[in-house]
C-alpha cells in the first residue's frame, strides 16, 4: 500500500537543485527533506517513502531503501536506474520527460546558432583581446541558415520543439522517429530510424534528440559520419554515447565533418586529456542544453500529479516507466 499523505516521507537527492525549498513553497504539508550529496543520501535514503533524484540515485542502496514505493526522477534519462532491481522491490519509477524539452531545444538552436555565426571564436578572440578581420576564403565565413536541411535524429518533444524553431529560420526540417506514422509535429518530412543511413548525406546539420537505448548506443559511428557532408555540423543534446567518440574526434581532425556542438560527452566530465578540449571546429557545453529556471517546478508539478494517482490507487504515472 502507497502511504498516505499525512505519512509520506520525500527524499529530494541532488547536488544543486533547490527542489525542497519550491516544494516547501507549494504548502503542501507533506514531510519532505533535501540530501545535496552521494554520502547523505545514502545515510538516510531508508528514511524516505519516495525518492526525488537522478545521478545521485544508487541501485545497491535499494535493498536497505525498505519505505521505498516510489522514484520520480529529476532527468529524463533513465540509464541510471536498474529496472529489474527495482520491479524485484515494488519501486514504481517515473522520469521528467518533457519538464525540459523547450530548454533543451532552444540549447540545440543556439549551438546551431552558434557553429554557423562564428559566436564560439568571437568568444575566443574576446578572451585574447584580437579583432579578426574579414575573411576572404568564402566557406570558412560565418553562413545563413535559410534553405539549408536540418536533420533531426529522435522526435521526441525536444525533436518536434526544435523542428518547430527551425523552421522559424527557413530551415528544411527531415526528422527521424521510431514510429514514422505519428507524423511530422513541425517537419517537413518524418521517417524511421531505419532511413537514418539515407538521410544523412543531405543533412547540413545533424542534431541528436533520442534516448540513449542499445539501439542508439553508437548510433553515429565511422560509418554514419563518413555519409555526413565535409560542411556538416553534428549537434548532440542527447546522451554521449550515442556518439563514438572516438569516431568522431578522427572525422573533426580529419575535416570530413566541418563543426560540431556538443553538449554531452561520452564520459562526463570530459577528461582534460580529450582532443576536443582544444578543436577550434567544436563547441562544448557542460550537460546544460536542459538547465532552467523553471526546472525545480516542472518536476515537482510531475511529481505532485503522480502523488495524487498513487493515492487515488490508479496504476498509471504521468511518464511511467515501471
Amino acid at each position: 500500500m502507497f502511504p498516505a499523505k499525512e505519512k509520506l516521507n520525500i527524499c529530494f537527492a541532488h547536488g544543486a537543485y533547490q527542489m525542497a525549498a519550491r516544494f516547501a513553497a507549494r504548502g503542501t504539508g507533506i514531510a519532505h527533506f533535501q540530501v545535496w550529496k552521494p554520502d547523505e543520501y545514502a545515510a538516510r535514503v531508508a528514511e524516505a517513502d519516495v525518492v526525488v533524484a537522478s545521478m545521485m540515485w544508487r541501485n545497491d542502496l535499494v535493498p536497505q531503501a525498505k519505505r521505498l514505493k516510489f522514484v520520480q526522477s529529476i532527468s529524463a534519462g533513465i540509464d541510471q536506474y536498474d529496472q529489474k532491481v527495482m520491479r524485484e522491490h515494488g519501486i514504481r519509477l517515473a522520469n521528467a520527460a518533457g519538464v525540459n524539452a523547450h530548454a533543451v531545444a532552444e540549447h540545440a538552436m543556439a549551438l546551431i546558432l552558434a557553429l554557423k555565426r562564428h559566436i564560439h571564436t568571437g568568444r575566443d578572440n574576446q578572451a585574447a583581446k584580437v579583432w579578426r578581420g574579414m575573411i576572404s576564403d568564402i566557406p570558412a565565413r560565418e553562413d545563413e541558415l535559410g534553405g539549408k536541411t536540418l536533420l533531426v535524429v529522435g522526435l521526441g518533444r525536444i525533436g518536434s520543439r526544435l523542428a518547430k524553431l527551425a523552421k522559424a529560420f527557413d530551415l528544411r526540417v527531415v526528422a527521424t522517429r521510431r514510429d514514422a506514422s505519428r507524423g511530422g509535429e513541425g517537419a517537413d518530412a518524418v521517417h524511421g530510424h531505419d532511413r537514418l543511413a539515407e538521410l544523412l548525406p543531405a543533412a547540413d546539420m545533424v542534431v541528436l534528440t533520442c534516448p540513449l537505448t542499445p539501439q542508439t548506443t553508437n548510433l553515429i559511428d565511422a560509418k554514419a559520419l563518413a555519409l555526413m557532408k565535409p560542411t556538416a555540423h553534428l549537434i548532440n543534446v542527447a546522451r554521449g554515447r550515442v556518439v563514438d567518440e572516438d569516431a568522431l574526434i578522427r572525422a573533426l581532425q580529419e575535416k570530413r565533418i566541418a563543426a560540431a556542438g556538443l553538449d554531452v560527452t561520452r564520459e562526463e566530465p570530459l577528461p582534460a586529456a580529450s582532443p576536443l578540449w582544444e578543436m577550434k571546429n567544436v563547441l562544448i557545453t557542460p550537460h546544460t542544453a536542459g538547465e532552467t529556471q523553471r526546472y525545480e517546478d516542472g518536476v515537482i508539478d510531475l511529481l505532485l500529479e503522480n502523488l495524487d494517482r498513487l493515492w487515488r490507487g490508479e496504476t498509471a504515472l504521468k511518464n511511467q516507466i515501471i
